[in-house]
């Protein structure tokens, strides 16, 4: 039993569903608690990670590292999740 739901949760699409879920989790591992914390809003839209950001000193910062980030979530996640990372 446990073999098939392994199996389960390793199909694409449900992996990426699972992924999706943990995304605030995710997202707190790879910014760290400050960051997490200044996070106001986290939404998937068609690939594209929508981050708004109470400061404006860290969204400077986030906004040059976006790529970086785009490639952490996605290891973390362990699925192509993100194609893109907007910060507002």
């Amino acid at each position: 039993m446990g073999e098939l739901l392994e199996e389960f949760f390793r199909r694409p699409y449900i992996a990426a569903k699972v992924a999706e879920g943990k995304l605030p989790e995710t997202w707190r591992t790879v910014v760290g608690d400050r960051t997490a914390n200044e996070t106001t809003e986290l939404r998937l839209e068609n690939h594209i990670l929508h981050v708004r950001i109470r400061s404006s000193i860290l969204r400077q910062e986030l906004f040059y590292q976006r790529d970086a980030l785009r490639d952490a979530l996605n290891e973390q996640a362990g699925v192509r999740l993100i194609n893109a990372v907007i910060i507002r």
